[in-house]
């Protein structure tokens, strides 16, 4: 019988096979928390599902985002025109 090592991520439970893949998915996820309470703390009335799904698409876009505010500002379009991952219908490849 084989072991195949794994690692669970513990803000969401996902399952990876790959140490650096679940620590870089933990940080993600660290980071959409992170600007989900700024969200929340900043606008009273935002919702919270709302400022969660905010934090969660900055945090999974921060490269193009990053770009964006260094100079090329054309790269947030780019963002809008991919498949939310969000979406159940999708599958989510890692």
């Amino acid at each position: 019988m084989a072991v195949i090592p794994m690692w669970q991520c513990d803000r969401d439970g996902s399952m990876f096979a790959d140490k650096k893949v679940a620590e870089e998915h933990d940080k993600m996820l660290e980071l959409a928390a992170n600007i989900t309470s700024l969200l929340e703390t900043r606008f009273s009335t935002l919702e919270e599902s709302l400022a969660e799904e905010i934090g969660l698409l900055f945090a999974q876009n921060k490269d193009t985002l990053m770009k964006a505010i260094k100079g090329k500002p054309e790269l947030i379009l780019e963002i809008g025109n991919e498949v939310s991952p969000s979406d159940p219908n999708d599958v989510v490849q890692s």
